[in-house]
């Protein structure tokens, strides 16, 4: 497994090797001892899937508030995506900064997620199937995000604005100027 520490401390994209023949391909998506060499000490507890239809479809930036915040391993199972996460630690030197990355099914990229980060996603091709593991279960009351378009980020979305595909309850996420941080950094 190729393993790739991001900019933002707490980011890592993994690359799974992959071995092929006439029928296709076998690959080891998870295996918790390369994932604790790895750093990545999340205990798993839930895996989630969703289906996009439509191309342009962003979903996020949502997390989880302590006490159930989750660290999410993030893949593809069925096109592709742009998968972006921003830094909520309050103390972190890049507090409130973006990443973004390309998944494929194709390729294979997985991304962990620490605790402590708005995750969102942008579908680049239709009929898309998204599937992640969280360290923690589903909680309602902490279920919580920002606007996926908050000029504080200025996040460069792949999609114009026109194009975006929006659930109602992302319309309504709150703007970074508004949020005060739980998370706290904690040198990692």
């Amino acid at each position: 497994m190729d393993i790739t520490n991001l900019d933002l401390s707490g980011l890592v994209l993994l690359r799974t090797q992959r071995f092929g023949d006439a029928r296709g391909f076998f690959t080891e998506t998870y295996n918790e001892r390369t994932f604790r060499a790895a750093g990545i000490t999340a205990r798993f507890v839930q895996d989630n899937q969703s289906y996009s239809a439509k191309r342009g479809t962003i979903r996020g930036l949502h997390f989880q508030l302590p006490p159930a915040s989750q660290a999410k391993l993030v893949r593809v199972l069925q096109g592709s995506i742009y998968d972006v996460v921003v830094d909520l630690r309050v103390g972190s030197p890049t507090y409130g900064r973006w990443v973004g990355e390309n998944l494929t099914a194709q390729g294979g990229e997985q991304l962990f997620v620490q605790r402590g980060f708005a995750h969102a996603f942008c579908t680049l091709e239709p009929d898309t199937i998204v599937a992640y593991k969280v360290d923690d279960f589903y909680a309602r009351e902490s279920d919580t995000g920002l606007i996926w378009n908050d000029p504080t980020f200025a996040i460069t979305w792949p999609v114009a604005p026109q194009e975006v595909v929006l659930s109602e309850k992302d319309l309504k996420l709150g703007r970074f100027a508004d949020f005060v941080s739980p998370f706290r950094y904690e040198g990692r």
